[in-house]
């Protein structure tokens, strides 16, 4: 520095005018170039292009995921207030609990479900239902089904039947109806005092069940007794007793028992009667002469009630009884004797007629005897099973 103070006036000015000529050719040339860079298109290299590329698709995506993440959450919340309306399941118990500790629906989902689906709206869980028992579903005490097949052949003639109970009118329109209807009571009669006397008690020391004893009492009414009582309103009460006899069943205050020593009194009534049958369906008079087709009818018919009435009480035998007729292996016989009370009931002839054995004409007695008959075997074979022999 103090060399170029000792220097002279011309060479201070010369340094001087060199240092401003080097200055403003670098001003110039720099301008120069910023313009011309300025006015030239601009060229992108590839490495530059994928990073724009790069850039931009990342944006997209990023809006894209930002767009499902906002949908998702607009679900989650209407899934939330419509189950939270209904019930709430574990599940959305969860979620409740993050909800409440402060995590927001958004970051949930920005953490568990990185994408998407539409997925069915199912309704909620709900709890098991119990079930509610209907008259075909629900399980029947031992005793109902012989009881109701007692009741339902008789039921059927004094309150379905058309000009209902027949044989105690003054007038008889038709002694056909009226000879069923004596069959069916018959059968009936025997049923009730068996199950008062025999299946409904322990033994002979036991007392009676009051409701079996007053229908036994109202079911002897006369048949063909007009009034004071009348026998309709007697039977009547009679399958009422039944039916609370049934009801209490049901309940546990009444006994039913199915034991072997019970099934054979009845079986053994069913034969008897049977056998009454068979004598009235092959006799060739009686105490008013010989039998004609006039007569002929009433014994048909009256041997068709007794089948039709114990092909339901069978069946009812067949259910509550099953026990003890599978222990003898009794279960196919009773199943023939059913067979044959169906044939007997199914017989429907125009007119019954009396015609010999060799004739054209049809013997209807013998028609329906051979059925009848088939029946009191199986009711036989039956019982010597059930004994053992």
């Amino acid at each position: 520095m103090r060399q170029f103070n000792q220097c002279p006036l011309g060479k201070k000015i010369c340094i001087y005018t060199v240092l401003l000529t080097q200055f403003f050719f670098v001003y110039v040339f720099s301008s120069l170039a910023t313009t011309s860079m300025a006015n030239q298109p601009v060229s992108i290299t590839n490495n530059e292009s994928d990073l724009i590329n790069k850039s931009s698709s990342e944006k997209e995506r990023n809006e894209s995921v930002q767009q499902k993440k906002d949908n998702c959450l607009k679900k989650v919340q209407t899934d939330t207030k419509a189950i939270t309306e209904s019930s709430e399941s574990p599940s959305d118990t969860n979620t409740n609990q993050l909800i409440e500790k402060g995590e927001s629906a958004h970051e949930k989902i920005g953490k568990t479900i990185p994408e998407t689906k539409e997925v069915p709206n199912k309704p909620p869980k709900s709890e098991k239902q119990p079930v509610t028992l209907t008259e075909k579903n629900v399980p029947r005490v031992k005793g109902y089904a012989f009881v109701e097949s007692v009741i339902q052949p008789l039921d059927y003639e004094l309150n379905e039947r058309f000009y209902g109970w027949r044989p105690n009118d003054i007038i008889n329109f038709s002694d056909n109806v009226n000879n069923i209807q004596l069959g069916i009571l018959e059968v009936t009669r025997r049923s009730v005092v068996v199950l008062a006397n025999r299946i409904s008690r322990t033994g002979s020391n036991d007392t009676l069940d009051e409701n079996l004893e007053n229908a036994m009492n109202w079911i002897m009414i006369k048949a063909k007794q007009y009034w004071f009582p009348s026998p309709e309103s007697k039977y009547n009460q009679a399958i009422d007793e039944l039916r609370t006899y049934v009801d209490r069943l049901e309940r546990g205050r009444a006994r039913f028992y199915i034991r072997t020593d019970n099934l054979i009194p009845l079986l053994q009534n069913y034969e008897d009667l049977l056998g009454g049958c068979d004598q009235s369906l092959t006799i060739k008079e009686d105490d008013d002469g010989p039998i004609t087709s006039s007569k002929a009818d009433n014994y048909f018919y009256y041997a068709q009630g007794v089948a039709k009435a114990l092909g339901s009480i069978l069946r009812g035998i067949r259910k509550d009884f099953y026990v003890t007729l599978e222990s003898v292996h009794g279960v196919q016989i009773l199943d023939e004797a059913i067979e044959a009370c169906d044939v007997a009931t199914n017989i429907n002839p125009w007119y019954v007629t009396e015609g010999s054995l060799s004739s054209i004409f049809a013997n209807h007695r013998a028609n329906i005897d051979q059925p009848i008959n088939r029946i009191r075997f199986y009711m036989n074979v039956l019982i010597k099973t059930l004994k053992g022999y």
